[in-house]
């Protein structure tokens, strides 16, 4: 942040210039007074600030300098050139400048100091920034001052320790299928790997933008999305996707983990609540689906844009400028919920990401790892580079977040990071740049090897589809997946409808339960452990295949466990039973048997009264869950119906399993 205090003075200078007229030489010199005894280096300087207020800075420049020439010791001028020149990010030019007003008179304006030590610290002379702000410190009595000044100390020491200690960073430009002679940015992957979409800087007079007409205003530009695929080990060429761009901007877009679901952020719609929101596109047969405004409470009268959705389809992070926040623009969350008539999702009240993560300044960008614990944002508050620097925190087990840790030079450098994202196996981060092309083509995509220590925890994923069971057509589906262990819901997720697919991410090292169910059809349940059966290069594939409610149909409840050599239900069990009962609450007319089986460890009759006992407590806890007695029976049948072999280990835990069976 940067003390302007000529803009402030000038503001008041021109409301006092419309009250009363110019001070005389003989006139007390007030607080609002300028510093000139010239009335032509006054009108002069007026009409600067005019133009400086209609965003033509350079005239400003221009007038400003004729200003000084009426009065070279004109204090005021130099210090609203060095403002021009701060906005400008010509810094070497605003040090010129405040050097100059500071030589003059040193007492006139004691924030100068303040601004002279972040104008060093934006060229990267630390330690002389520090002096600055220190000798600042003790011209001013004011506690906040101290503190902003305090602050840039603590960026400048940062910055100077992370130059001599940078972090391995080796960005590789995505090439010509991807990137052009336009500004590229904001990259969002699936979870994959294999489907990336991205924000393209267009111009809508593609002629004009050739001639580089850009003199007579020829040249203007809208934000586009483009698209490409990994496919046999290269990026297809990029395609533009023409079912959601507009004649208006569309930017800042998030994909879910499969890549079929966008969220994205357009501003100044008819639809929209506030100056910018977010829209919501599902990808369909025929490409990506009307977008529709996702509604409050996400988005309000104010500011809502960059959202991100999280891997386990069940939170979506944002930012936005809404009252209730800690800064200007803050990150918050907002947990799905359900889904409205349309389809769209439906989110919950958001929630701020609390102090941890949000400043009194401003955070954007937030990007949730496929780990689910793991947030990268960026922060101009944070100790860092400069402007926008990357950071990243993770989720502590009592659900607050870390105090963040910065990713380091030279990812972050003097201008604004961000809009980092980063692959499931957390080793490739994709983000965009205008530093570091030799062809100067503006921002391309780029993608460099994450260093180590600020790496995610790599997330597994697994993927597959959804098949009807008797005529193979593909189905769209609910999917749910529970973590055993903790007896929750981890991940929501959903098959297109066009072709059954599905995707989701977990964890690796837990052990997991799978629920895919679809109205008209038994539900279908399935038991994995990610550390055993699925990785990120090699991913667990699965195929579902749901029956139709008939008689003669089963399912066997993968996720109903007990405890060992007992027929006492375990915890972890209710979130499957509870499902059967959701099933047989919304189909009231059918009539189910719970079968128990087991494998052939034992004795015939121990078995088989142990496969009872096990099916009655399922039948028990179904009735304890409002299932009329009507609707149910149960059976042991111990080991006579074994579906694998009982000579491994494998077989046998698949014949030690739960069924319902439709009646």
């Amino acid at each position: 942040m940067r003390l302007k205090f000529s803009l402030a003075n000038v503001l008041s200078t021109l409301i006092l210039l419309m009250v009363v007229c110019i001070p005389s030489k003989a006139q007390k010199k007030d607080k609002w007074s300028l510093h000139t005894k010239s009335k032509k280096a006054v009108a002069i300087y007026t009409s600067a600030t005019e133009m400086y207020t209609k965003d033509k800075v350079d005239e400003a420049l221009g007038l400003l300098d004729d200003a000084i020439k009426k009065d070279k010791n004109f204090i005021d001028a130099y210090l609203l050139k060095a403002d021009i020149y701060f906005r400008k990010a010509e810094y070497e030019k605003e040090i010129a400048c405040i050097e100059r007003a500071i030589a003059i008179d040193s007492t006139y304006f004691v924030s100068a100091f303040y601004n002279m030590g972040v104008a060093k610290f934006n060229t990267g002379e630390y330690a002389v920034a520090i002096d600055w702000l220190n000798r600042y410190k003790a011209k001013t009595r004011s506690k906040r001052s101290k503190a902003k000044a305090d602050a840039y100390i603590v960026k400048a020491n940062f910055a100077d320790k992370a130059i001599k200690n940078p972090v391995p960073f080796e960005p590789i430009n995505m090439g010509d299928k991807i990137n052009s002679n336009y500004d590229e940015y904001w990259p969002s992957i699936s979870a994959d790997g294999e489907h990336l979409i991205y924000t393209v800087l267009v111009p809508r007079n593609e002629q004009a933008f050739i001639e580089k007409d850009l003199q007579k205003n020829v040249v203007n530009f809208r934000e586009d999305f483009y698209t490409s695929y990994y496919l046999n080990a290269d990026w297809t060429d990029r395609v533009e996707v023409v079912s959601i761009n507009t004649d208006l901007n569309e930017g800042a877009q998030t994909l879910s983990a499969d890549g079929n679901w966008m969220f994205f952020t357009a501003c100044g719609r008819n639809d929209t609540k506030g100056s910018c929101d977010i829209y919501f596109s599902k990808r369909t047969i025929d490409g990506w689906s009307k977008p529709v405004n996702i509604g409050g409470p996400v988005n309000s009268p104010f500011w809502e844009s960059q959202p991100c959705f999280s891997a386990d389809g069940r939170t979506l992070f944002f930012v936005s400028s809404r009252p209730g926040g800690i800064g200007q623009k803050d990150i918050w969350k907002s947990r799905l919920i359900g889904y409205k008539r349309d389809g769209s999702p439906f989110f919950g009240e958001p929630e701020n990401l609390g102090s941890n993560v949000n400043t009194s300044g401003n955070e954007n960008s937030p990007f949730i790892h496929h780990d689910n614990q793991t947030l990268y944002f960026s922060s101009d508050t944070w100790p860092g580079m400069g402007k926008m620097d990357l950071f990243l925190t993770r989720l502590k087990a009592n659900g607050d977040w870390q105090e963040p840790q910065n990713l380091g030079y030279p990812l972050n450098t003097s201008n604004d990071e961000i809009g980092l994202v980063i692959n499931a196996k957390g080793d490739m981060a994709f983000f965009s740049s205008d530093g570091l092309s030799e062809k100067n083509t503006g921002k391309d995509i780029y993608k460099f090897e994450m260093p180590q220590e600020i790496r995610p925890i790599p997330a597994a994923y697994v993927k597959g589809r959804v098949f009807d069971k008797d005529t193979k057509e593909q189905l769209n589906a609910y999917l749910k997946v529970n973590d055993i262990d903790e007896a929750q819901t981890v991940v929501n997720a959903e098959s297109t409808d066009f072709s059954g697919e599905f995707l989701f991410c977990l964890a690796s090292g837990k052990q997991y339960g799978l629920s895919v169910e679809k109205e008209g059809y038994l539900f279908y349940s399935s038991y994995f452990n990610v550390a055993d059966e699925a990785s990120v290069d090699n991913p667990q594939v699965l195929d579902v295949y749901l029956s139709k409610i008939k008689a003669g149909e089963r399912i066997i409840l993968r996720n109903v466990f007990f405890e060992t050599d007992s027929y006492l239900l375990a915890e972890s069990s209710n979130v499957e039973l509870d499902q059967v009962i959701k099933l047989l609450q919304l189909n009231e007319s059918i009539k189910v048997e719970i079968g128990g089986h087991t494998d052939n460890v034992g004795s015939v009759e121990y078995n088989k009264q142990l496969a009872k006992r096990r099916a009655k407590q399922v039948y028990d806890y179904l009735i304890a869950g409002g299932i009329a007695k009507e609707q149910l029976s149960y059976k042991g049948y111990g080991q006579s119906q074994a579906i694998d072999s009982n000579d491994t280990e494998e077989g046998r835990a698949k014949n030690r399993r739960t069924e319902v069976k439709i009646l």
